[in-house]
């Protein structure tokens, strides 16, 4: 089982390594849905929780680009 993302840990991490772990995520989920479109997945759920990991960094990327700009 695929563990979740805190956002605590998120928000410790900069900018480069959050872009670093999208681009990981995005292929995951890539792959994820080539193996459930081929064959039958076994954790159908796993789908779910990328996506949603995906908008976790998505929008601990944007906190901190929103912070760069007002400091």
């Amino acid at each position: 089982m695929m563990k979740k993302t805190k956002m605590k840990d998120l928000l410790g991490m900069n900018i480069e390594e959050l872009t670093q772990k999208l681009k990981g995520m995005r292929m995951d989920l890539l792959k994820f849905r080539i193996e459930s479109a081929t064959t039958q997945v076994k954790n159908p759920l796993k789908k779910r929780s990328l996506r949603k990991d995906i908008a976790r960094i998505l929008t601990a990327i944007r906190e901190k680009s929103n912070a760069t700009k007002r400091a």
